[in-house]
């Protein structure tokens, strides 16, 4: 007996169809790879193609003078000529300048205010209850403090002690008085400078614990920052106006601030002989190279024989203890006369009594009066400021772009006005004489074409009667190179006729 099962088992319908995935060859992707990679340099070579085939030439042909209308060919040789004084001009200026910024240092320096505070919570004196003149040994109090360096770079103006602006100017304005049109605008027009970080004038900033490690109690006696590798002044790690850390402790601590400037290039401390020599205690790797050939040159002390040989007088001996140095092993030779620049070392007492913290208001002192010092920094050669700004310009980009294409286009017209006027010329001796015009036109198509095909007999159909034809010798015409070279091919083609 048949069962519905064994006809469900017979005909049951297909069950879902699970897709291949099929892994492409290797070998077909490297050549879609290939295939695209020479495609992109088919283009390249295609587009270099076009640009080396692009007329270059602005200068006007001759006679065009004498067949144009007008005097537009001699206003052009004189907008050339202008071009050319200004070209050489913007040039010479472009070098004077970049001599100025490399070999000049005209560095500013300004003032940077530095503010150091701190503050203290769950100390033994500001809990209810516990005398701050009694240890209590049993109680786990988690007394802590923060302290706060800010700094901000001064103006020439500016001679305020506070961290916030006084305001005073805006208040001591009159409100009926009527605003300047002009200085607004202009004021709209110059945009703001950015400003200007406590942390970019520095490359580590170091805070030194006058404590034993053991007496620490997170065992931290030194609390360091760097600035990172390659990192920008805009980045969030290398730009800061305020530094602050908290560390856990219920006593007075004095800590030594230790400031590493960051410049460039580099300065450096010259040894005392050295600083002797260059009249200067501090200077970069190139100042001092420049400074000792400028001696040696001043002072004739570079040998005739040999130019990279130089001779030691009295200063020069006490630096190198040598008689004679080669100038190019002078930067190993300093290597012992140049140290880092020691850094700048501020001194600060963390305090955490009540005193400092939380004075009585009777006493007139506010809560956490800050320690401000006053330090010079370098604020970089202004010159070199200026000339990076203009060769970051995208202004300057944008014209030379225009000019750029509008110099093409002029190429591109004085190549059709050359045309112009070799068909002028063409048809102008034809109109003169047809005759003489066609004879000569068909003589010359006819040597250019027995000299392609190489069946021109003596330089191209040329009479061969003269004097120089007849003369031998290896100055005539047949000792020439061109004329032996010529044998060669003949006799080479006779012999591949006869084969």
């Amino acid at each position: 007996m048949i069962r519905r099962a064994d006809l469900e088992t017979m005909f049951r319908k297909p069950g879902p169809m699970i897709p291949t995935h099929h892994q492409v060859p290797q070998q077909y992707v490297q050549g879609q790879m290939s295939a695209q990679q020479q495609a992109a340099e088919n283009a390249r070579r295609d587009k270099q193609r076009r640009q080396s085939t692009r007329p270059t030439d602005k200068n006007m042909p001759d006679g065009v003078d004498d067949i144009c209308i007008g005097d537009g060919a001699a206003r052009y040789r004189q907008l050339r000529e202008i071009e050319r004084n200004l070209d050489a001009t913007i040039m010479r200026k472009r070098l004077e300048i970049q001599d100025t910024s490399f070999q000049t240092d005209a560095r500013r320096y300004g003032t940077m205010r530095i503010w150091i505070s701190n503050t203290a919570e769950n100390q033994p004196w500001q809990s209810s209850g516990m005398d701050a003149e009694v240890f209590d040994f049993e109680s786990e109090t988690n007394a802590t403090y923060r302290v706060k360096i800010q700094g901000r770079l001064l103006d020439d103006e500016d001679d305020a002690l506070g961290l916030d602006g006084d305001g005073d100017d805006a208040a001591d304005k009159d409100p009926d008085a009527v605003d300047d049109d002009s200085s607004a605008s202009a004021a709209r027009r110059t945009p703001p400078s950015p400003p200007k970080f406590f942390s970019q004038f520095f490359s580590s900033i170091t805070i030194d614990f006058d404590r034993a490690k053991s007496l620490q109690p997170d065992n931290f006696t030194q609390i360091e920052w760097k600035r990172p590798e390659g990192a920008g002044g805009n980045t969030k790690e290398a730009s800061f106006s305020q530094l602050e850390f908290e560390r856990k402790s219920d006593e007075n601590i004095n800590v030594t601030i230790n400031l590493q400037r960051l410049q460039h290039p580099e300065r450096l401390r010259l040894s005392k002989p050295l600083a002797e020599l260059l009249d200067t205690e501090e200077e970069d790797r190139a100042g001092v190279i420049m400074g000792i050939w400028e001696y040696c040159k001043f002072n004739h002390l570079q040998q005739d024989e040999d130019e990279r040989k130089f001779v030691c007088d009295a200063k020069l001996k006490a630096i190198f203890n040598a008689d004679q140095f080669y100038f190019p092993m002078l930067p190993s030779l300093l290597k012992p006369h140049l140290s880092t620049l020691p850094p700048i070392q501020l001194s600060y007492t963390i305090r955490v009594d009540k005193d400092y913290i939380s004075p009585s208001p009777d006493s007139g002192v506010p809560p956490s009066q800050p320690t401000i010092y006053d330090v010079q920094v370098a604020l970089g050669d202004p010159l070199r400021d200026l000339t990076a700004n203009l060769a970051r310009s995208t202004d300057n980009v944008k014209k030379l772009q225009q000019i750029n294409e509008i110099d093409e286009q002029i190429a591109l017209l004085v190549q059709a006005i050359g045309h112009s006027k070799a068909k002028h010329a063409f048809f102008t001796s034809l109109t003169k004489d047809p005759v003489t015009f066609i004879n000569r036109w068909l003589s010359s198509q006819k040597r250019d074409l027995e000299v392609i095909m190489g069946e021109a007999a003596r330089g191209g159909g040329e009479d061969g009667s003269g004097d120089e034809w007849r003369r031998g010798g290896e100055d005539s015409v047949w000792g020439s190179e061109v004329a032996q070279e010529s044998v060669a091919l003949w006799l080479a083609r006779q012999n591949i006729k006869g084969h």
